[in-house]
């Protein structure tokens, strides 16, 4: 294997894992308008609980400025609503909409076809060996 050989390191292997999963969520959520950042804050939301703008931007992957711009979006389309916590009227608290749960509920056999897809082409066993050890280099390797 030569040198400069990139698809040696993890770190590339994870990069253009990471990027062949994002164009093929992408395609699937166009039609609606959205992209895989909107699908992954309305998965988060989905659960009417309300989550803070703090929280959610650790949960769905992004910076609180991408976040509250993907937000202003979703907003802006009656996805999501934005409500002061009852508890705490400085915290901003972002719930799911009707009109969030009905576009989650048409994206859900696509997005479940896709990671169905993919669990085939490594078969059961390696798709959970697969999560066991992306999710102990997640808790274990991060940023140091």
């Amino acid at each position: 294997m030569p040198e400069n050989d990139l698809s040696q390191y993890l770190s590339w292997l994870l990069a253009s894992a990471h990027r062949n999963m994002k164009a093929s969520l992408a395609q699937l959520v166009a039609d609606e308008q959205v992209n895989e950042e909107h699908w992954r804050i309305l998965q988060a939301v989905s659960d009417e609980q309300g989550h803070a703008m703090s929280e959610l931007a650790e949960q769905v992957l992004l910076n609180l400025p991408a976040l509250t711009k993907n937000i202003d979006k979703l907003v802006s389309r009656g996805l999501v609503q934005r409500a002061a916590d009852d508890y705490d009227s400085r915290k901003v608290l972002v719930f799911i909409s009707d009109r969030g749960v009905e576009l989650l509920a048409r994206l859900k056999p696509g997005i479940d076809a896709h990671h169905a897809a993919i669990e085939q082409a490594l078969g059961p066993r390696n798709t959970k060996q697969l999560k066991k050890l992306l999710g102990r280099l997640i808790d274990e390797a991060g940023p140091q």
